[in-house]
């Protein structure tokens, strides 16, 4: 089998950096996150047999979901100086590993691993990917659900995920994401545009908690299709739709609309970031 492995390196070094304790080189550098990205890619290499790897990188400048919402990630502390003082020597060995890294001003890593899903899965259809090899699968390695959002069985597309330090890693299709978020992969931007997202600090709509977020997406399709069905308002009071867009729902709903139209927009990947995975 031809594999593509992208993987996501912030959330891999912020992984092994904190499950990691402060390990040090013999000049005294804290080294623990690079031995544990280390260990990390020695593992894939082993387990997954990638025919073509690739790393993707934050970049330091703010990226345009900053410029959407600036109480993007607000409640995330600072980096911790011993792991950014690391991210140059993780580089370092991603280099001297001869693997190609891929980040761009203005994105996420996330959005520039989406950008080359997009690429790959298209390069596989046309029979004209990189060295004229189809990849049969693409795996993305990351600690960052967001990008369970990518997972197609169709398009070969799945997510590997440490789910236990650094030693242990699962699989994820599109049965296993659905399972761990609670809507179909494709429909996780629309589900955090009702639930919001803590950790991002996405506000969703008030009041409207994961599970009731998880029925009306289920049901409904969208977010968009959401607010449809509340202005058309074409349902009988006795159906299951009107069960589920009770009054209290729906006030709340109409209150936190541009909030979770927005949420929508900052939890989606972006797929047309201008890289080139030729």
């Amino acid at each position: 089998m031809n594999r593509l492995v992208l993987i996501d390196g912030n959330a891999i070094l912020h992984r092994a950096y904190h499950a990691l304790p402060p390990l040090t080189s013999p000049d005294g550098k804290q080294v623990n996150a690079v031995y544990g990205f280390v260990s990390i890619l020695l593992k894939l290499y082993h387990e997954l047999q990638p025919t073509y790897i690739a790393v993707a990188f934050d970049r330091p400048k703010p990226t345009f979901r900053k410029e959407l919402y600036k109480e993007y990630q607000a409640k995330r502390p600072e980096m911790e100086e011993g792991l950014s003082s690391q991210i140059g020597i993780v580089h370092e060995v991603v280099a001297s590993f001869n693997i190609p890294v891929f980040e761009f001003d203005g994105y996420e890593a996330d959005d520039v691993l989406g950008s080359l899903v997009k690429q790959a899965v298209v390069e596989r259809r046309t029979q004209n990917s990189m060295t004229n090899q189809k990849p049969d699968e693409i795996v993305i390695v990351t600690g960052d659900r967001d990008l369970l959002q990518l997972v197609d069985d169709e398009k070969g597309v799945k997510v590997f995920m440490p789910v236990k330090g650094i030693s242990e890693g699962k699989l994820f299709g599109e049965f296993d994401a659905k399972e761990r978020v609670g809507v179909e992969p494709k429909k996780i931007p629309d589900y955090k545009a009702l639930a919001g997202d803590q950790s991002d600090n996405y506000p969703g709509v008030p009041g409207i908690g994961p599970k009731m977020a998880a029925e009306l997406i289920e049901r409904f399709g969208s977010v968009e299709e959401v607010y449809q069905q509340i202005e058309s308002k074409v349902e009988s009071r006795k159906s299951k739709v009107n069960n589920l867009l009770s009054e209290r729902v729906v006030e709340k709903l109409k209150a936190g609309k541009e909030s979770a139209l927005l949420s929508k927009n900052l939890a989606t990947i972006r797929t047309d970031v201008p890289v080139d995975i030729q």
